[in-house]
């Protein structure tokens, strides 16, 4: 899987997982669409991944370490209700987050060791 691949997919993940969490809340916040506007900025500059431009890598993988951490609070309070639903769905946004940067950590060494590898003039 490429990066841009698995950021996409975190992408869905966010959104998708965002609406259902904000649809099913006994008590819906709008704290739940957070998930949703990262994984809304990830779709955006997607393209951008895909092309391997720098900057769009750069910028979304720190957008998606931001929304890993962010997900934190929301874990440790869908722990505290033993609200096991909302545990799943922050677990596996928190899961793909991971993902995503496991692959564009995996495209920064691979970039380097390529332009190591290239001859200087």
């Amino acid at each position: 899987m490429k990066a841009y691949q698995a950021s996409l997919l975190n992408a869905l993940i966010l959104i998708l997982l965002g609406v259902w969490a904000y649809l099913v809340s006994d008590n819906p916040s709008f704290t739940a669409f957070i998930p949703v506007a990262f994984g809304l900025a990830l779709l955006v500059i997607n393209p951008g991944l895909k092309k391997e431009r720098k900057l769009a890598s750069h910028i979304a993988v720190v957008l998606t370490i931001l929304v890993s951490f962010g997900l934190i609070k929301p874990l440790v309070a869908a722990i505290g209700r033993d609200d096991s639903m909302a545990i799943v769905r922050v677990v596996v946004m928190m899961l793909s987050s991971l993902l995503a940067i496991y692959y564009f950590v995996r495209s920064f060494i691979d970039v380097r060791r390529a332009r190591d590898n290239f001859p200087k003039r």
